[in-house]
């Protein structure tokens, strides 16, 4: 058995005999590793005895789920209208040009992955972004900068 097989016999033994155990066992497999190895579905699929397709349909059908390697914190640059209108883009093109990807992508040590969302629901604070649960709010370049780097400060000071 591979590495990956033998990590998730846990999950697959948890949910083997449960109706409906698929979306809660990808979920603990995205816990797990921050996405779904594609060598997992073909697992689930001979352990469940669901067709691979199925699987890679609800996959890609919930959003909350990934199949590609993001970092170990998640930045979410809110668009919605509230941070629209009091310079959203101007956020976005800082968090990018700081830590030079783009939306979707990954920095090179892994520590922080670029998502674009409809709105954080923080319209009070906008513009906002949000890295993994803490929310920033009243940003501006200068602040933006500022976040990113003692959050990775702190972060580091952790460890």
């Amino acid at each position: 058995m591979d590495k990956i097989a033998e990590e998730i016999q846990p999950i697959i033994d948890k949910y083997q005999n449960e109706v409906g155990a698929l979306i809660p066992a990808l979920q603990e497999i995205q816990g797990k590793y921050n996405y779904i190895p594609k060598q997992t579905i073909e697992i689930l699929s001979k352990e469940f005895h669901i067709p691979m397709t199925k699987i890679q349909g609800v996959i890609t059908f919930y959003a909350q789920f990934r199949t590609e390697p993001v970092g170990k914190h998640i930045i979410r640059v809110c668009h919605g209208t509230a941070c629209f209108v009091n310079n959203g883009d101007s956020i976005m093109d800082t968090v990018k040009q700081t830590l030079k990807i783009d939306i979707g992508e990954t920095t090179e040590d892994k520590f922080y992955t670029i998502e674009q969302v409809a709105c954080l629901g923080c319209c009070s604070l906008a513009p906002v972004i949000m890295i993994d649960d803490k929310v920033f709010g009243k940003l501006d370049s200068t602040k933006v900068k500022n976040v990113l780097k003692k959050f990775k400060e702190k972060e580091n000071n952790n460890e």
